[in-house]
């Protein structure tokens, strides 16, 4: 299945929303940012330039080609404040340690090397959306898991209250929170939610 999604990204419709992306290329105004721009502009990419690197940038933004140089270090800091969603590569000409730390507090997620050739964007731009896809759908796969593990946990919960103030059995106390979902239409987690909170209130006196 994996296989088979990694091969829908390379197919025409891809490229066509490749076309459609909205790019910012933070890089001074040299031979590596010229071949960059005229690349992305080939692929069809709306680009917007700008150096020196703003405060922050627009926030229809999706994806930021940026230069990384020793001499600005820090300057990148809050660069993509307004458009958190955005998919950054970093552009560099060095390979230590202080270029990877400006890499990580910018939060790139690709790289392209300097000397920036005509050759390399596309495959850049295919490869970090594809691995940020991958890793957006992991989050929203974590955040539905936890949700799930917070809804058995409130469920449990309310179970244990049920046992303890009617002294009844695991399956009784269940049942019971179940009918009240389905008598009054609502999800089992808010009855669920309802037992723990009146317990509360209770407890507190």
């Amino acid at each position: 299945m994996a296989e088979a999604k990694r091969g829908k990204r390379l197919t025409p419709e891809f490229l066509k929303q490749l076309r459609m992306k909205r790019v910012a290329v933070v890089h001074p105004n040299d031979a590596d940012g010229s071949v960059l721009i005229q690349q992305l502009q080939r692929i069809g990419c709306q680009v917007q330039t700008f150096w020196p690197a703003p405060p922050e940038l627009p926030e229809n933004i999706d994806i930021v080609f940026c230069a990384v140089q020793p001499s600005a270090r820090g300057s990148h800091a809050d660069l993509t404040r307004r458009c958190e969603s955005a998919v950054i590569i970093a552009i560099i000409g060095y390979e230590n340690p202080t270029v990877f730390d400006e890499m990580l507090q910018l939060g790139a997620s690709g790289v392209l090397t300097s000397p920036v050739r005509s050759t390399g964007v596309l495959a850049a731009l295919v490869m970090t959306l594809g691995l940020n896809e991958e890793l957006q759908s992991l989050r929203k796969r974590v955040v539905r898991l936890e949700q799930k593990l917070s809804s058995v946990n409130q469920v449990n919960d309310a179970k244990s209250i049920l046992m303890r103030t009617r002294h009844v059995s695991d399956v009784e106390a269940y049942r019971i929170i179940r009918e009240q979902a389905m008598s009054k239409r609502v999800a089992i987690e808010e009855i669920a939610r309802a037992i723990i909170h009146a317990n509360a209130i209770l407890s507190s006196d």
